[in-house]
């Protein structure tokens, strides 16, 4: 069997070399045989994606057809059939001839091929194959876009010892999952599966400060808030959903495998630990920051800092915490006040005039998922000191990154 999937792959190979390979521009009548030759110098479309479809021509042009021949052989014999999904990436320049980027395309093509084999053929159990799929992970610059071929089906935590050989070979840190499949690149317009919004704060102006500078969250995050996943929480549920933000950073940067939780499993967690009642479960009582800490620890092991101040006017003097916590860990934050709780994403500080500004995003929106919308009617947006209520006491959670993955 080793020995017929290795045949298939060189068959697969030769195709990909042959003058039968074709390219088409998706969502476009234009055609490429990048083996026959191209006479074009230059590639003038100037986009920051394109998306070419991989095919083979089946009909050879100027070889008379012949008769068909049919055969029967009676054996024994085990047939499997699967799809390859094969997807490259290669950055190109518009100083760059077509021809080169389609040497590059092509040598990208084969290596992938040479790459689906040996997972195929690593993972292979007696006639059942796991089918190889590539994954595209953003890694600091100058490194960029790189594609991994993990086996589907194998989670991630049996594929650690590849993980750890990949960091080595980028000379990456092992403080943050690099390639972990929640970390694979999504390109822009793509459009995500569940439906939420990522990072809508990236549409945003930053405010300009005396000596200020700005500290984001890091990575990606969905926004979660008021009357999604078919539940009326409107009035009550703010800080679940702002936790249920937080959970979903975690998630997409890989640091867990763990769906982000539903209001019930939220309760249900707190009643596990005995933070509360039975009849909490179900309910629509509101959490706090507190809860938010506990949550976190008991679902996805997650420690958390508890910042407090005594009143909202205190907040402007805590810019350089906030700020620390942006550059070191990057995690959303939880902020909970009165019957009101909101989500930092990031601050604007001076240090020499203690000038701040805090982007927020705000769980208490119930309309469509339309980023225009929500920045424009500042559902996610800068907001100043005066934001917070000056005088009631507000809970700060703080999560805090794993350091060591």
């Amino acid at each position: 069997m080793h020995k017929v999937i290795s045949r298939t792959f060189e068959t697969l190979q030769s195709q990909v070399k042959s003058e039968s390979c074709v390219l088409t521009v998706c969502d476009s009548p234009v055609i490429i045989w990048p083996n026959r030759g191209l006479e074009c110098k230059f590639l003038f479309l100037i986009q920051s994606v394109i998306n070419l479809r991989l095919m083979m021509e089946a009909t050879k042009t100027g070889r008379p057809l012949s008769a068909p021949i049919l055969s029967r052989t009676v054996h024994k014999s085990h047939f499997l059939s699967t799809t390859f999904p094969v997807d490259c990436v290669v950055r190109t320049t518009v100083n760059e001839t077509i021809k080169d980027a389609f040497e590059r395309l092509l040598e990208a093509l084969t290596h992938q091929l040479c790459e689906m084999e040996k997972v195929t053929l690593q993972h292979i159990k007696g006639t059942t194959l796991l089918v190889p799929q590539p994954l595209h992970f953003l890694l600091p610059e100058p490194k960029g876009l790189v594609t991994v071929v993990y086996p589907a089906g194998v989670p991630d935590s049996q594929l650690e010892t590849q993980r750890k050989e990949l960091h080595q070979q980028f000379e990456l840190p092992d403080d943050w999952p690099y390639f972990r499949r929640a970390n694979a690149y999504h390109f822009p317009n793509e459009p995500y599966k569940d439906g939420y919004l990522r990072n809508p704060h990236l549409g945003l102006t930053h405010p300009t400060l005396d000596n200020g500078k700005v500290y984001l969250v890091q990575g990606f995050y969905s926004y979660h808030h008021y009357m999604q996943d078919h539940v009326d929480d409107n009035g009550w549920g703010c800080a679940y959903r702002s936790l249920q933000t937080i959970c979903s950073w975690f998630q997409q940067q890989g640091f867990v495998e763990r769906a982000v939780p539903t209001h019930r499993e939220i309760q249900q967690a707190l009643l596990d630990v005995g933070d509360k009642q039975a009849s909490f479960v179900g309910s629509r009582q509101w959490i706090g920051s507190i809860e938010v800490q506990v949550v976190l620890n008991q679902l996805l092991g997650v420690t958390s800092k508890i910042m407090f101040v005594s009143q909202g006017s205190e907040l402007a003097s805590k810019g350089r915490e906030l700020a620390n916590h942006f550059l070191t860990d990057g995690t959303p934050i939880m902020i909970g006040g009165g019957v009101l709780a909101h989500t930092i994403l990031g601050v604007a500080w001076s240090e020499t005039s203690g000038q701040i500004r805090y982007l927020i995003l705000d769980p208490h929106y119930t309309g469509a998922e339309d980023s225009q919308v929500i920045t424009d009617k500042g559902w996610c947006g800068w907001k100043g000191p005066d934001f917070w209520d000056q005088i009631a006491y507000y809970n700060l959670c703080l999560p805090q990154r794993p350091k060591v993955i």
